[in-house]
C-alpha cells in the first residue's frame, strides 16, 4: 500500500531552530602514542608482500596504479597488527580499502552485527560517520576511529532528535523505526533500528497497524509495498540513489534487452519498478553471486559495482552508478595517518549512547 503520511521539517511550526541537540563534537583525541610514518617507497619487498592482494583486484585497478597504492596498504596492513586493530569496510568503500585492508566488510546491517562481535580494542571504520558511532555505541570501551569524520550522510543529516519527538507528539503511541542511517540523536529518541536488509520485517515484529518510519521517504515507500502496516514516513532521501531515474533503465534495457537491473531501495519507486531485483548491497551481491548475469547494471554507488567486480570479473559491470562524495572522504592515506595517531576518535555522550543502544540491539537481536 502507499504510505499513509509523509512529513519533514516544514511541517511542524514548532520545531526547533538551528543545530540538533547532539553535544558539540570534541576536537579529536589522541588515544595513544604515534607512531612513526613507515616509508611508503614501491620496493621488491612490497610488491612481493602485496602480490595475493593484487590479484584479487587486478580486475579493478590497473597495474599502472598498483605501486602507487601497495606501500600504503602493506603499511597499514602491518600497523593493524601493531595497534591491535580491526578495519571495518562498507561496501560503498573503494576497492583497495574494501579487498586491500579491511578485515570485515559488508553492508549496514552485518557491519553493526560484527561490531558487536569484535574482540579487538580498537575499531577503524571505513564508512561514514553514523557507522562509526553505531560501532561505538556497541563497543562503548573500545576506541573507535573514523579516518575523516567529516564523513556525513545526507539522511542522516535530514532529521534531529526533536523531529522525532515532533513526529511522537502529533502521532501517540504509534512507535518509531529509525533506519540505521542517523545519528546516536536520532537512535536514542527511537524504539528500534532497521537497515535496508531487513526493514519490513523490523517493522512488521512490532506488531502494530501503524509505524513511523525515519528518515528515508523512499525506503519506507518500499517498505509500505511489501506490507499491510502503515506507513508514515520522513521526508529524507539518499543524495545518491534520488538521482536515479527509471528513464536511465529504460536506456539500458533499449541499448540491450538481455541486461540485469538491480537496485538498492533507496531508489525512487519508477526506478524500482524497472529493475529485476531489489534488495541491500548485501542481498544484492548475493543475487549477483546466484545468478551470474552476464551482463549488470547495479543501481547504487559505484564502488559497489567494483568491489564486485573484483569477486566476479566475469560478469560485465555496465556502470550507471553515483559517487558518494561522503563515504569517498575515507581514503588509505587517512586510515594509515588514524592507525598512527590513533585519530579521530568517535565519542558519544554516556546519557545518550545508553538510551541509542537499546535500539540498535533490539535490531541485532531480532529473531530471523
Amino acid at each position: 500500500m502507499p504510505i499513509t503520511g509523509l512529513y519533514g521539517p516544514d511541517d511542524f511550526a514548532n520545531r526547533p531552530q538551528g543545530q540538533s541537540t547532539i553535544p558539540p563534537r570534541p576536537a579529536p583525541a589522541r588515544s595513544g602514542p604515534a607512531l612513526p610514518m613507515p616509508s611508503l617507497e614501491w620496493t621488491p619487498e612490497v610488491e612481493r608482500a602485496t602480490a595475493p592482494l593484487y590479484e584479487r583486484i587486478k580486475h579493478v585497478i590497473p597495474p599502472i596504479e598498483w605501486p602507487l597504492m601497495a606501500p600504503t596498504i602493506k603499511a597499514i596492513n602491518e600497523l593493524k597488527q601493531a595497534r591491535g586493530a580491526v578495519i571495518l569496510a562498507h561496501n560503498y568503500q573503494a576497492p583497495e580499502i574494501f579487498h586491500g585492508v579491511a578485515d570485515i566488510g559488508g553492508d549496514s546491517l552485518q557491519l553493526a552485527v560484527e561490531a558487536s562481535r569484535v574482540k579487538a580494542g580498537i575499531i577503524v571504520q571505513c564508512g561514514v560517520h553514523f557507522m562509526a558511532e553505531t560501532s561505538k555505541l556497541l563497543n562503548p570501551d573500545k576506541t573507535v576511529l573514523i579516518p575523516d569524520s567529516r564523513a556525513g550522510c545526507s539522511l542522516a543529516a535530514s532529521i534531529t532528535g526533536a523531529d522525532v519527538r515532533l513526529l511522537r507528539e502529533k502521532f501517540p503511541g504509534v512507535p518509531v523505526v529509525a533506519y540505521v542511517n542517523t545519528s546516536a540523536e536520532v537512535k536514542a529518541e527511537v524504539d528500534i533500528c532497521c537497515t535496508s536488509s531487513n526493514a519490513v520485517q523490523v517493522v512488521e515484529s512490532l506488531n502494530a497497524p501503524s509505524v513511523i518510519f525515519l528518515p528515508d521517504r523512499y525506503l519506507a515507500t518500499y517498505v509500505a509495498s511489501k506490507t499491510d502496516v502503515k506507513i508514515i514516513a520522513w521526508k529524507g532521501a539518499c543524495e545518491v540513489h534520488e538521482r536515479f531515474t527509471g528513464e536511465e533503465l529504460r536506456a539500458y534495457r533499449e541499448a540491450d534487452p538481455s541486461v540485469q537491473i538491480i537496485a538498492h531501495p533507496e531508489c525512487p519507486p519508477d526506478v524500482l519498478a524497472e529493475a529485476d531485483f531489489t534488495g541491500s548491497t548485501a542481498h544484492m551481491i548475493n543475487w549477483v553471486r546466484e545468478k551470474r548475469p552476464r551482463r549488470l547494471v547495479m543501481i547504487t554507488e559505484c564502488s559497489m559495482a567494483d568491489n564486485v567486480r573484483a569477486e566476479l570479473p566475469d560478469v560485465e559491470m555496465l556502470r550507471p552508478c553515483n559517487l558518494c562524495p561522503h563515504m569517498k572522504r575515507i581514503t588509505l592515506s587517512n586510515i594509515l595517518e588514524s592507525l598512527l595517531t590513533l585519530r579521530e576518535e568517535v565519542t558519544i555522550d554516556p546519557v545518550l549512547a545508553e538510551r541509542a543502544r537499546r535500539s540498535v540491539e533490539r535490531m541485532i537481536n531480532l529473531k530471523n
